[in-house]
């Protein structure tokens, strides 16, 4: 049999990804975690990377950027390859269409057998396949269904080899601090990989009862690496209470770390079994403190304060040096803010108009940003600063440009940040803040009897 090599990366490909590397790593996220990557097996061998789907573009940018020395291929929605140089350029960079029949009709379904056909001789060829069984995002920290397609591909794949070749399996999970916000942090965790070639024999006989348990074992080991709420009725609660005062209070109490995101995962998911399990236990109990908590959250958002404010507690001198550093910072925010302003004003314009999903926010924010915002923000002045001053100015704007970027976005968290502090002082919202208060302390006690 034919020993197949993968791709090379084309310079052009090679060149787009350091350059996305740049956006999706320097600007827009503020770290990444990367765990697992031993369980990755060789550049060569077929591997099929599996993994939940919860952040539309991000999730395979995030791992594509990550695999740098395997040939990535990702199935993607069908209506992205209409236009013709799109066409090209996203089967260039591995990209191949999925046809829906809910979106590209019934006689469009056919052509996903190409598809098919691509993504077996990728595999074939010893590459990587990226494909998400949920089929569609999630709008919430939670896994869905697990279809078949990623298994009928390899086997499919494993057949046309003889099956003579092995091909692996890799559950993965991607996790994020949060969803929508620029500035914050992201997870992607690689667990072991899972061998097909045990299963040939099996498959060959009874080929639909094989996948499913494979695809139950694939699901179960994506589940356990990520957090996952069962309880979908009360999930904005459960949200809340572990991204705020009482997450932070658990996760110190039982020696997780709740600024470092990997620490802070595994505190979340013991914190979510426990409200699920006090839910199932004390369900009277809880479906108060459920209540009380969707009170608090809207309380709160009806003030225009945030949970870290009872933590800080702050008082009307907090909000007066805020006010005083604001006033110290702001030349330093205009001249940060003028070459990097693009950046933070084209998504805003753009978001609600466009952007039903909030899903979508992120992958929109980064793909504007990689395509129009940066290119205009950055490059375009740096080539008439090397053209009218000289190489040296373009190369100090081009190593200022991310810590400018960076500082006007500090500078209006400090901003939103002195607008809460203030609301948390005003005398008009003194009693409500006192009602909150409490209401959160009987939270939080509530909780605590029952959790321990």
């Amino acid at each position: 049999m034919r020993n197949n090599k993968p791709r090379e990366h084309s310079l052009f490909l090679k060149a787009f990804r350091a350059y996305l590397q740049y956006v999706n790593s320097g600007l827009y996220f503020r770290k990444e975690h990367v765990l697992g990557l031993e369980n990755v097996p060789t550049n060569g061998i077929p591997l099929v990377v599996v993994s939940n789907h919860q952040n539309c573009l991000n999730d395979p940018l995030c791992v594509c950027l990550q695999l740098t020395d395997r040939r990535m291929n990702f199935i993607a929605r069908a209506n992205v390859f209409k236009n013709p140089i799109f066409n090209k350029a996203l089967r260039a960079m591995g990209l191949l269409p999925a046809y829906r029949m809910s979106h590209e009709g019934l006689s469009a379904v056919a052509r996903n057998q190409e598809t098919f056909d691509d993504a077996g001789k990728a595999l074939n060829d010893g590459e990587t396949l990226m494909l998400y069984p949920e089929a569609d995002h999630q709008d919430k920290r939670w896994l869905g269904k697990f279809k078949l397609g990623y298994l009928r591909i390899a086997f499919a794949a494993a057949e046309k080899m003889e099956f003579k070749k092995d091909i692996m399996i890799l559950p993965s999970c991607n996790h994020y601090s949060n969803y929508f916000h620029a500035r914050t942090e992201m997870l992607i965790r690689f667990g072991k990989p899972i061998s097909l070639q045990p299963f040939y024999e099996r498959y060959q006989e009874a080929p639909r009862e094989t996948m499913m348990e494979i695809n139950q074992i694939v699901r179960e080991a994506i589940k356990e690496m990520m957090l996952h709420v069962d309880d979908l009725e009360n999930y904005d609660q459960i949200d809340f209470l572990r991204e705020n005062g009482y997450g932070k209070n658990y996760a110190k109490r039982r020696g997780f770390k709740f600024n470092y995101l990997p620490s802070r995962l595994l505190s979340d998911q013991s914190l979510v079994n426990d409200l699920q399990k006090a839910t199932e236990e004390h369900p009277e109990e809880m479906a108060q403190i459920y209540k009380d908590t969707a009170a608090l959250k809207k309380g709160m958002k009806d003030i225009n304060i945030r949970d870290w404010l009872f933590q800080k507690n702050p008082g009307a001198g907090s909000a007066i040096l805020r006010g005083l550093g604001l006033i110290v910072l702001l030349p330093l925010f205009i001249v940060s803010i003028i070459p990097t302003a693009l950046l933070f004003i084209i998504p805003e314009i753009f978001l609600k108009k466009l952007i039903k999903d909030q899903m979508f926010v992120s992958s929109f924010n980064v793909a504007v940003s990689a395509l129009v915002t940066v290119p205009i923000c950055l490059f375009i002045p740096l080539i008439f600063i090397w053209i009218f001053a000289n190489f040296w100015w373009a190369l100090g704007y081009f190593l200022a440009f991310p810590v400018m970027f960076v500082l006007a976005w500090n500078y209006i968290r400090l901003f939103l940040k002195f607008i809460g502090t203030c609301n948390f002082n005003a005398r008009k919202n003194r009693a409500k803040v006192k009602e909150l208060r409490e209401l959160r302390s009987s939270i939080y006690s509530s909780l605590d009897s029952i959790i321990g």
